[in-house]
């Protein structure tokens, strides 16, 4: 048998593992049921793959997210390692010929979600490979306490009975004793083996600041920082506008979030890995497959909704284990969004039920009634018809997803495109010739910019709601518009689509399940609330009270944070001389610059700033700047 090492260094071109991957690899060698805490960069995916490629036959892998798996097939198949995933709308057929592909093509990985093992085909399927090993990825989705409970992940025990001789290894980056205990628990774990290395990391500075103007602040840190950096937002619209802004004062940035298409993706990541464009913006759609070990900076220009997420995104800075640094920036407004947009994430049991009720009333499905029909669904209509939230709706259809009452296929973010093939003119005169074309045209053009020069993502029931018309009317005009060749339109067949997995019982259904809905929804809420409580706590050392968080105990102040800078700040009589030092060499500067170069506390350079003016060694010339008095 190859030896890990060997293994390591022909597929990764490592001469050593980390701390502690080797050890974790030999545990899974030895047969052994394994669980590997690593927090975010501590390579987890090596721990699985290298074992599995050391020995005879396929390695199941479980992972929630449809991207996380493409992202890992595309990188194994890149080293020459043969992976595939099941993809989704495939029929039985194709799946049949698919599992043949893989059982006799020396395949090595086989990655499923955890709502595909739910089917007794997929099963059985499972059942005649030679598995080698059970990798569960992301297995904090196992308990309740977890920060993404995904109820489907308690039945991945059956691989037990398909594969007795395969052992396991479950992999987390976020996940506290009682979520590790759950997780041992309920995948049936045979004594296993247990890794867990600290959430400490001595090169990574937390810096928390309150502030009010982002975007200057933004500015005063790509000052000091040349480093590789992500900002994360919590908008697509703001992804793109901060990008803007950065690049308006000559900071090269570029934008990421999941509406962008493939190609724009991989183009705007691949700017950004080779540091062509050194700053990205991004909602939390940027993450997975990043594997940059220089990266100097994670700033969180919005609160991210937990504690785990923070860890988790602040994470991707420092890999490379020089100083780097996780800047939170908030204001009272960002906290109050915060608590608004948690209570409004939270569906009680009632509206869970109601959703319900209707969604079987909208397909008219009779009490009592099982249909194995897939059903085309339009998210948006849907919720106009009922007057749904559309915040509210989506976390619910995704909780009866999870809790295994539908299966919900969610294309809501494929959008269907638009573009214009001619002239305006002859857009014009098209529209002169078909008056009843007029008004939709001009709300058309009104609403989307750049279809002249470009391919762009539409919303076909938006403009049907601007137009006053229905969406089919809207597809039905875009579709002649493309008969006259005047258009592009590339339409999407279904936002999604709903198969209903239980017989109709209404509000029974969800009463069986509203305990542990209750429980999980408790839990969000506070592990939100645990949050602002953290980033409020400017007491006690960021890191020590990130460890304690994790169960980590500890005393240690790291040294670096915001917190700790703060304590050992310099008495005010060197802060007086630091800041007359800077206004000797710069002649005159605002409060803000002063503030961006020396490392005080705005409220302290402030006071230091106006003992200096009382005594009379400064003043403040007509520009509102400090200078020496002469």
């Amino acid at each position: 048998m190859i030896s890990p090492k060997e293994i390591l260094e022909k597929y990764w071109g490592f001469s050593s593992f980390r701390t502690p991957q080797e050890a974790i690899i030999q545990a899974v060698l030895a047969q052994k049921d394994t669980i590997a805490l690593l927090p975010t960069g501590g390579g987890k995916s090596i721990c699985f793959q290298i074992p599995a490629l050391a020995k005879e036959g396929i390695c199941l892998v479980i992972s929630p997210l449809i991207a996380l798996m493409q992202d890992q097939v595309k990188n194994l198949n890149n080293k020459g390692i043969k992976a595939a995933l099941i993809p989704s709308g495939i029929d039985q057929n194709e799946q049949i010929t698919l599992f043949d592909n893989i059982k006799f093509g020396g395949f090595k990985f086989l990655y499923i979600s955890p709502e595909r093992l739910q089917s007794q085909f997929i099963q059985q399927k499972i059942k005649e490979l030679n598995v080698n090993l059970i990798a569960i990825d992301e297995a904090h989705c196992i308990s309740e306490w977890g920060h993404d409970f995904r109820p489907s992940y308690r039945n991945i025990a059956v691989l037990k009975d398909l594969q007795p001789h395969a052992n396991f290894i479950a992999l987390t980056a976020t996940a506290n004793q009682k979520i590790l205990e759950d997780i041992s628990k309920n995948l049936n774990l045979k004594k296993p083996v247990i890794f867990k290395k600290s959430f400490f990391r001595e090169n990574l500075a937390y810096q928390i600041f309150k502030i009010e103007d982002k975007l200057t602040r933004l500015l005063h840190i790509f000052k000091k920082t040349k480093k590789p950096a992500i900002i994360y937002v919590n908008s697509r619209k703001k992804t793109i506008e901060i990008s803007n802004f950065l690049n308006a004062n000559h900071f090269k940035s570029s934008f990421y979030h999941a509406g962008l298409t493939s190609a724009e993706k991989q183009e705007h990541f691949n700017n950004w890995m080779s540091e062509k464009i050194p700053i990205i913006v991004a909602t939390n759609a940027f993450g997975m497959g990043i594997d940059k070990a220089n990266v100097g900076l994670v700033i969180h220009y919005n609160l991210p909704a937990s504690t785990e997420n923070y860890v988790q995104e602040t994470g991707r800075a420092g890999r490379d284990l020089q100083k780097s640094f996780g800047v939170l920036l908030y204001n009272d407004n960002d906290i109050k969004i915060h608590q608004l947009n948690t209570q409004n994430a939270l569906p009680s049991i009632k509206e869970i039920k109601d959703v319900l009720k209707k969604l079987y009333q909208y397909f008219r499905i009779a009490h009592g009634e099982l249909t194995i029909e897939n059903f085309d669904f339009t998210f948006f209509e849907f919720c106009k018809k009922h007057n749904f939230s559309l915040i509210k709706t989506d976390i619910i259809l995704k909780l009866l997803s999870n809790y295994g009452i539908i299966q919900l296929t969610n294309n809501y973010n494929k959008k269907a495109t638009l573009q214009v093939l001619t002239s305006h003119k002859a857009i014009l005169k098209f529209s002169a010739e078909n008056t009843q074309f007029k008004n939709f045209l001009n709300v058309v053009l009104r609403t989307y910019g750049g279809l002249f020069e470009t391919e762009t993502k539409i919303n076909e029931f938006l403009i049907a709601k601007k137009a006053g018309i229905t969406t089919q009317q809207t597809i039905r005009n875009l579709e002649k518009l493309q008969e006259n060749n005047l258009v592009n339109y590339v339409p999407v067949k279904a936002e999604s689509s709903i198969t209903f997995l239980l017989p109709r019982e209404d509000n029974s259904t969800v009463n069986q399940i509203s305990k542990e809905i209750k429980q999980f929804l408790n839990q969000k809420q506070k592990k939100a609330a645990n949050f602002i409580n953290f980033i409020k706590n400017n007491k006690v050392c960021r890191s020590i009270q990130l460890l304690n968080y994790f169960d980590e105990n500890s005393t240690k102040n790291c040294g670096i944070c915001d917190v700790c800078i703060q304590r050992k700040k310099k008495n005010p009589t060197n802060l007086d001389a630091k800041i007359l030092e800077l206004i000797e060499k710069h002649q005159q500067l605002t409060s803000t610059e002063i503030s961006s170069a020396i490392e005080a506390s705005e409220n302290s350079i402030l006071i230091h700033l106006q003992n200096l003016i009382a005594i009379g060694v400064l003043v403040i010339n007509h520009q509102n700047k400090f200078q020496l008095k002469k």
